[in-house]
């Protein structure tokens, strides 16, 4: 069985413990809280660290290390596994900006070692439909679009490293990279920005934003809208997109992107997407991580196979930082 590691051992820690301990082992966890090392590592007979370091030079043999360290630290955590020799899942963002992405591109190259990383909106089911049809040009010229981003998070929220520039990185990365990467999955590059951001209720909690919005042109000549906020009353309301094409007009929405809200569509395309989406595990499982690292288990046993790597985290990273470099 392929031999894992995890370091950052945080609550979405447990989540790749859990689906890791299905298609393998967990052999170590790392976190420079010891208590959280030692406490995961309990749970699966594995060994606690408290460095990456000290975990690299005393575990041979890995297959997999999971990065699951705040953002800031993902450039360092992979690219030191990468060198050790081991193939790295990261979380997202893959890292803060876009040299970093470009010297984790380097290192694996230079190691010959792999970089998966962490896209969990491209699993939901009904996304992977609009993606098809897209694709296929079933629904003709696409016009333009809009990607509304809307969630809750109290200052209560913004803890340790949430809310600071440097390890958080902004907004955009923490709570909706995911999202950026299906606009790019669906949509193409972008190639122009326009727009604001602002702090409206979060001044003693966070370095950056809680809402922004910018006007999109795609380098493919569609036009595309883009708003994001954490001030949802009370709890988090929808991640929203909606696609005015050619041939139809479709609206997604739902906590994770993952619900049909609306569909009309030339031919039998809406009657296929309404039978399509709303599946028990979009529904259970909105994380996806249980699909993530069934497709790990895929790849690592063919040793071959289509799994988001080092250049769509740059595609997102690079992106991020052209909004905000445009909103500031």
């Amino acid at each position: 069985m392929k031999r894992f590691a995890i370091v950052g051992c945080g609550r979405i820690a447990k989540k790749h413990a859990v689906n890791i301990a299905r298609i393998g082992t967990l052999v170590a966890t790392c976190d420079l809280v010891e208590q959280q090392a030692d406490d995961l590592a309990s749970e699966y007979n594995a060994t606690a660290y408290y460095t990456i370091d000290d975990l690299l030079t005393a575990e041979k043999g890995l297959d997999v290390i999971a990065v699951c360290t705040p953002n800031g630290f993902h450039a360092e955590h992979i690219i030191k596994s990468l060198q050790a020799g081991v193939n790295v899942l990261t979380e997202k963002p893959m890292c803060l900006t876009k040299a970093a992405a470009w010297q984790i591109i380097e290192t694996e190259k230079f190691c010959r070692k792999k970089l998966f990383v962490v896209k969990s909106s491209r699993y939901n089911d009904i996304l992977k439909q609009v993606k098809n049809l897209i694709d296929t040009n079933a629904l003709g010229k696409l016009y333009s679009f809009n990607l509304s981003c809307v969630w809750n998070r109290t200052d209560s929220y913004y803890t340790d490293w949430r809310g600071k520039i440097f390890p958080d990185g902004g907004t955009l990365y923490t709570q909706f990279s995911h999202y950026i990467d299906s606009m790019l999955w669906l949509f193409g590059d972008v190639a122009d920005v326009k727009g604001f951001k602002t702090n409206c209720a979060h001044q003693k909690s966070i370095e950056f934003e809680d809402t922004g919005a910018a006007a999109l042109q795609m380098e493919n000549g569609i036009l595309g809208s883009l708003h994001w906020t954490v001030n949802a009353f009370q709890k988090n309301f929808e991640i929203g997109l909606t696609i005015i094409a050619e041939k139809g007009t479709i609206k997604l929405g739902g906590e994770y992107l993952q619900q049909l809200i609306y569909a009309e569509t030339e031919n039998a395309i809406s009657e296929f997407l309404n039978n399509e989406t709303g599946s028990e595990a979009d529904k259970t499982s909105l994380t996806n991580h249980d699909k993530i690292y069934t497709h790990l288990a895929q790849v690592l046993e063919a040793n071959e196979g289509s799994f988001p790597g080092a250049h769509d985290g740059l595609k997102t990273v690079e992106t991020i930082e052209k909004i905000y470099k445009a909103v500031s």
